[in-house]
């Protein structure tokens, strides 16, 4: 998260500094931290059994797995096409309207992935823990308002806009 657009934020818009957004970020977490509910004990002392995509999913959706199995499969996922779709927009394999598509295919999962690690966050044992994973969550969608902000106001600076002929128009 971040690789492309965190830079390109600070390096070409006066909305603000990294220390500024270390700040929001770090009261962010304290209030996250204050809002965690307690591990309930004994609340997932037996796992459900996991047989098939569908039982995860519906585990995951009514918060009855542990918060480790919601948050990182989907973590990395979301990391690991975000990056691929940027780096392929970065060096024009792929363009403009592909790179909307393949974020538009990343942002939809994102609102249940969300959900889901809210309401499995009292399935851990530290408390640090579920209010990193809920301030993890909270930036995917901040990423998203970057990437949009990206889109729309930096064309030019993001894609390669000079060898990219087939899309042109998208980079105004």
């Amino acid at each position: 998260m971040f690789f492309y657009s965190l830079p390109l934020f600070f390096a070409q818009t006066q909305f603000g500094s990294p220390f500024e957004l270390f700040l929001i970020t770090l009261t962010l977490f304290i209030g996250l931290f204050i809002s965690t509910p307690p591990y309930a004990d004994g609340y997932l002392t037996t796992p459900p059994s996991i047989k098939s995509l569908y039982d995860y999913l519906l585990y995951t959706w009514y918060g009855q797995l542990s918060l480790s199995q919601v948050f990182w499969p989907f973590f990395l996922l979301l990391n690991l096409g975000i990056f691929s779709a940027d780096y392929s927009a970065k060096e024009g394999w792929i363009s403009v309207s592909s790179w909307d598509d393949a974020h538009f295919m990343f942002f939809i999962p994102s609102f249940f992935w969300a959900i889901a690690v809210w309401r499995s966050s009292e399935n851990t044992q530290t408390r640090t823990g579920a209010a990193y994973a809920r301030l993890m969550t909270i930036a995917v969608f901040f990423e998203y308002a970057l990437k949009l902000l990206i889109r729309y106001q930096y064309p030019r600076i993001f894609f390669n806009c000079q060898e990219s002929l087939i899309d042109y128009v998208s980079c105004f």
